[in-house]
């Protein structure tokens, strides 16, 4: 699905990434682990098409495309989905009027509003979500816990195929990432692949990664499966990149 390879990219000419790379196949859960200020959201930013962003150099493909060449609409509806790690709040553009005009963009088709309302519905039911949420403006004057919950809504409804959740877990208590973790997790298919940012392990133990990647100094040092996410939590990141540097010497 996904394959980033020796990827170096700037800010303002500084150097975030440099010799990238990262692969999500079709299916799969990775994480991207790494302490804050690290650059970890760097790669969501880039994979999104963010222009603030400059590649120096390296090469993305997403379904054996060049994303690179890809603007941002392009890129969303090729079914790439981000959720923020602080979902912006849009006043006076309800969730509905914003996903009807998604899906007729995305489709070229026009959208049935009954049909649409039922399945919307639907849907808020199934994650436990208040209908009320359905004419509300966009994020407008939603708890941390509730912008993320609506960030779902949106997702069911678009039916993303790449899911990238840019630290979920940021504000979030015990059960409202248990409860967000569990509705991605049954969205899951063989089809369906997610790439986790995070810091700490609290999401991982819901969505067990099938591949968890340690980040530092602007590539991946480390990867391994699950339970490296549980050594990083049991020891920290400076023990990770102290046995890296150990195993080079």
């Amino acid at each position: 699905m996904l394959k980033v390879e020796d990827l170096t990219v700037s800010v303002q000419d500084k150097i975030i990434l440099k010799d990238f790379s990262l692969e999500v196949e079709d299916g799969e859960i990775v994480a991207l682990m790494g302490p804050n200020g690290i650059g970890k959201s760097t790669i969501c930013k880039v994979l999104m098409g963010d222009p603030n962003y400059h590649i120096e150099k390296g090469k993305i493909t997403y379904n054996s495309e060049d994303l690179l060449n890809m603007d941002v609409v392009t890129r969303s509806r090729k079914g790439i989905y981000l959720v923020n790690q602080n979902p912006i709040e849009i006043p006076g553009v309800s969730n509905a009027d914003m996903l009807r005009s998604a899906l007729e963009c995305r489709t070229g088709e026009h959208v049935n509003f009954f049909e649409f309302n039922k399945e919307i519905t639907a849907i808020c039911k199934k994650l436990n979500i208040p209908a009320s949420f359905i004419h509300r403006g966009i994020n407008e004057d939603m708890s941390g816990g509730e912008k993320k919950k609506n960030e779902l809504l949106h997702l069911y409804v678009l039916k993303p195929k790449l899911i990238l959740l840019d630290e979920l877990d940021s504000g979030l208590d015990v059960d409202s990432l248990r409860e967000l973790s569990l509705s991605l997790k049954e969205y899951m298919g063989s089809d369906i692949s997610i790439l986790i940012i995070t810091h700490h392990i609290s999401i991982l133990e819901y969505l067990k990664p099938n591949r968890v990647n340690i980040l530092s100094d602007g590539k991946i040092i480390k990867s391994g499966d699950y339970s490296l996410a549980t050594l990083v939590e049991k020891n920290g990141f400076r023990s990770i990149s102290v046995s890296e540097e150990e195993d080079n010497e």
